[in-house]
């Protein structure tokens, strides 16, 4: 066989053989898993395509394996699905699923307003000339008389050895046809650090607009892998070039430039950005982190001001940023539950273990920055450490030994006061309870006092001092305990 598959990879696909010569018909492995064999990437999922039903085969390579797994079709599509269980580590309770699809070989062609094809019955010729790259046209055949040939029209192999990213056909009418094919060609560049060719980036800045056909959670997949990928400047890099970013988020592209007045300027705030983002990956897979990252300086370009004596400043940018990631979500189709909420928080609260670093650092402060970040404070002190982008290696180290500092006296004051994850010794139900008072404002005012007066270290925080600091703000109330 052209591609090095594990035993039990090549198990299934002598299955899919035999059942292919039963129908009498002929099918091919394409796509994704044979490329990413060639590569050496890891694989959990394979495409089938069939000369004659796709769906019919599937059922029948079901049969073949015991216990028969259920088959999920879909006849309007002409596709299905069979999910088989791996063994991993020559161990039957340990096993991943290994997905496989089939779906009858079709010929496409597209309308100006839909990136839906209509379909027609094809041959494999027609099934590779549809591919969206020559890397993912190559097909290896899973015939009985020529089982495991490489077929390869376009010259994927050697694209993949120079690393190289091409359409099989004309590179405008592949991206005009399907735009997301746009965003595919950008996230395949940084997921495998290959190269778009000229002729069809220049046809992805041309097709740019096209893009608006495709629906925000199509392209938002593909940026959330972009994001996932080990470097994924690269892909935001070429989307900014590309004219995409523009279009897509044109908040990210607005941190885009310097200025420069009286011969003062600032960082290109988009390059730090990409700078910030790369650095954080280096030590997390986080999704949400990775997003917080990218958005910790979104509000820049809103406040950026120069002001006399100073420079160019952008107060409260972490403030308006926060403000922004909730619209910004929605408008990526991104999950507007916690995840959102998490980055949220970062992207408020990304300067102040910076601003620690400046001052005396006092036990109160510290406790303050603890109770906000909560249990995402470990999060929040590494978002901070990628936040250090400076070319001044000494510069770098100070910030770096600062926060080190930040970071010892977390523990000392976590230590001591049990601030992290921190519930008030005093709820409001306890308030209402011991003045016999109904929700109100006196009640808010009580348990507020008694959390600042906690943080700001008057009291310890402890059930006895909060409720003995609680019976003295309720004095100044005119509320007495009741009898």
């Amino acid at each position: 066989m052209d591609i090095q598959c594990t035993e039990q990879e090549l198990c299934i696909l002598k299955k899919i053989t035999n059942a292919t010569s039963q129908l009498n018909t002929k099918s091919y492995l394409i796509g994704g898993f044979v490329r990413d064999k060639i590569i050496g990437r890891p694989t959990k999922d394979a495409d089938i395509v069939c000369l004659n039903n796709g769906i019919e085969l599937a059922h029948l390579t079901a049969t073949f394996f015991k216990p028969t797994p259920n088959v999920a079709y879909f006849k309007t599509f002409g596709t299905a699905q069979l999910k088989i269980n791996l063994h991993t580590n020559s161990s039957k309770n340990n096993s991943t699923s290994f997905e496989i699809e089939f779906a009858s070989a079709r010929k496409e062609s597209y309308t100006i307003e839909s990136r839906k094809p209509k379909v027609a019955t094809g041959t494999l010729e027609d099934d590779q000339n549809r591919r969206d790259f020559t890397i993912n046209a190559l097909a290896i055949s899973l015939n009985t008389e020529d089982f495991g040939k490489l077929i390869d029209p376009f010259n994927g192999l050697l694209h993949i050895e120079q690393g190289i990213i091409k359409t099989p056909l004309e590179p405008s009418k592949t991206f005009s046809d399907d735009p997301l094919r746009m965003m595919r060609a950008i996230r395949f560049a940084t997921q495998l650090n290959f190269t778009i060719v000229p002729e069809a980036f220049e046809a992805i800045i041309a097709n740019a607009n096209r893009i608006k056909i495709v629906s925000q959670e199509r392209i938002t997949d593909e940026l959330n892998k972009i994001m996932l990928s080990k470097k994924p400047s690269i892909g935001w890099h070429l989307l900014s070039k590309s004219g995409l970013l523009e279009i897509i988020f044109p908040q990210m592209m607005a941190l885009h430039g310097t200025e420069y007045v009286d011969n003062k300027g600032h960082k290109d705030n988009f390059y730090h950005t990409l700078q910030v983002l790369d650095n954080i990956c280096e030590h997390t897979q986080d999704l949400w982190l990775r997003w917080a990252a990218l958005l910790h300086d979104i509000g820049k370009p809103a406040t950026k001001k120069f002001e006399d004596g100073l420079g160019w400043t952008f107060h409260s940018h972490e403030i308006v940023g926060a403000k922004m990631v909730p619209k910004i979500f929605n408008q990526l189709k991104l999950p507007l539950n916690e995840k959102m909420r998490f980055v949220k928080k970062l992207v408020a609260l990304h300067l102040r273990p910076i601003s620690l670093t400046k001052e005396n650092i006092t036990d109160s402060a510290i406790r303050r920055l603890l109770y906000d970040a909560g249990e995402d404070i470990d999060a929040l002190m590494l978002l901070c450490n990628a936040d250090i982008t400076s070319k001044n290696k000494q510069k770098v180290e100070k910030y770096l030994n600062n926060f080190k500092l930040v970071e010892e006296r977390m523990k000392e004051v976590e230590a001591k006061d049990n601030i992290r994850n921190w519930q008030p010794p005093i709820s409001g139900e306890h308030i209402m309870q011991t003045f016999a008072l109904t929700p109100s404002k006196e009640v808010g005012i009580i348990k507020d006092a008694i959390k600042e007066a906690i943080l700001d270290g008057k009291i310890e925080n402890n059930y006895a001092a909060a409720y003995q600091f609680m019976l003295l703000k309720a004095s100044e109330l005119n509320l007495h305990p009741k009898q």
